[in-house]
């Protein structure tokens, strides 16, 4: 699944020591149940940016355990025993980041971006390393090979993984240089990996982000990929589907996300996305939150799933039926957005982050939504909307707090409710998930663990 980061203050991060989890039982040749479960204990574990000595980035990699996150940090970088490369200055490793178990040996492994990574093409070519899993956590990296090197190109820029072919091994999907490459798994230690495949669609068609999962239902995991369309009259951002297959990707269907006149629009356009089957009809729905729609008022694009693929699509705004607030310039609706069973139904839900939403004269205050899952698929109808001055929100309404500007939907505590993870100001918010949906009752900080760390599903 994609995981997509977006720029938080790593000084939330935790100023834990560099200790080294104990080791746990060695795990098994079968792959990973989970794939951020990077020393195969069976808990899932959790991997945010950090800082580095020399401003390079680093992994900071919290291991989970029952009850959730465990209370040690161990933090990787370029400069560590056994990962390729050198802690630079504005490497960028860790920004990006994607968990998958890429050698099926039982351990999940990362793929680590390091956008900003200067190799022999120049400053910025980037790189992408795999860390690999063992039963104390991870460790040695391998560092992949680049298909497209060139100053500036920041291979990584983007990571989705999932078994594209359907041969139960995982793949990688990759941005470099503003083209998307799959590279077959298994990838290996010594850096070998099945065919590289590269998609580009039209000379006009910019990649950005990346969103794999399973739409038709045919057991492959399908890939979308967002990317802005540049010509002489109109810059604007679509989402371009590739169907899983066992010999590669095959091109489908576009959906335009949003466009206006003219051609000096800001890049990377398209917005944060998921598939999650919301209406519980065993298709994955593709929602994609584009924050700059209509002058940045925000707008949620979900193309539902079906047999042969993304079918009709269905928009949400703050003005749809059932919402709170209304669309306002620079609210940015779909900033951030993350899927998750929050009241246990098996239907899957939808957080939506507002960052910019103004509530009482305070700018930038922030807001989340969370959209029900249902038969009929996402709608307004039912939803909840969390800000400060919700009841039983802690927090002073303040100006420039940013409520929202990341979201994520995750049973840490393993109830069977998704619980809700808020991003606000220096700090976050955990609302834990129950059978009448997220809930101010037992609401905790979580400023422990940044929850860029919960990566999706």
């Amino acid at each position: 699944m994609r995981t997509r980061t977006l720029s938080l203050t790593v000084g939330a991060a935790l100023a834990a020591g560099l200790l080294v989890p104990l080791a746990s039982a060695p795990a098994t040749a079968a792959p990973a149940k989970y794939a951020d479960d990077f020393n195969g204990d069976g808990h899932r574990d959790y991997a945010y940016a950090s800082y580095s000595a020399q401003g390079g980035g680093s992994v900071a990699v919290v291991y989970g355990t029952a009850d959730g996150p465990g209370t040690t940090t161990k933090r990787i970088s370029q400069a560590s025993t056994g990962v390729p490369g050198a802690d630079e200055a504005d490497d960028m490793f860790g920004e990006v980041r994607a968990a998958a178990d890429f050698d099926a040996d039982g351990y999940g492994d990362l793929a680590v971006a390091a956008t900003g990574e200067k190799g022999s093409h120049g400053v910025g070519q980037g790189a992408v390393t795999i860390l690999w899993g063992s039963a104390t956590g991870l460790a040695t990296g391998t560092t992949l090979p680049n298909k497209n090197p060139d100053s500036y190109n920041a291979m990584g820029k983007d990571l989705a993984t999932g078994d594209f072919n359907g041969d139960g091994k995982q793949d990688l999907a990759l941005v470099n240089g503003a083209v998307t490459y799959v590279y077959r798994g298994p990838l290996t230690r010594s850096g070998t990996t099945g065919t590289v495949t590269k998609h580009d669609k039209t000379s006009s068609f910019y990649s950005t982000a990346l969103i794999a999962g399973k739409v038709n239902g045919d057991g492959k995991t399908d890939l979308v990929i967002v990317g802005d369309v540049v010509t002489s009259s109109y810059i604007a951002s679509d989402a371009w589907f590739l169907k899983g297959g066992s010999s590669s990707l095959t091109s489908g269907a576009t959906l335009r996300l949003e466009s206006e006149t003219g051609n000096g629009g800001s890049a990377d356009r398209g917005g944060d996305g998921v598939i999650a089957d919301f209406d519980k009809d065993g298709y994955g729905d593709i929602a994609i939150g584009t924050a700059l729609y209509s002058k940045h008022k925000g707008r949620l694009s979900v193309w539902s799933g079906s047999s042969s693929g993304p079918s009709g699509s269905t928009r949400i705004t703050q003005s749809s039926s059932g919402m709170a607030g209304t669309p306002e310039n620079y609210d940015e609706f779909g900033s951030s957005i993350s899927a998750g069973d929050v009241n246990g139904d098996g239907y899957q839900d939808l957080a939506v982050g507002v960052r910019n939403e103004a509530i009482d004269g305070k700018e930038s205050a922030g807001g989340v939504h969370v959209l029900k899952g249902r038969s009929s698929g996402l709608t307004g109808t039912g939803s909840q909307w969390f800000a400060r001055n919700s009841a039983g929100v802690p927090g002073a309404l303040e100006s420039d707090d940013g409520f929202g500007g990341l979201v994520r939907l995750r049973d840490t505590n393993r109830d069977g409710y998704a619980d809700l993870y808020i991003s606000a100001g220096v700090g976050s918010l955990r609302l834990p998930g129950s059978a009448a949906g997220s809930t101010t009752a037992g609401v905790t900080s979580a400023d422990e663990l940044p929850i860029e760390a919960f990566l999706q599903p």
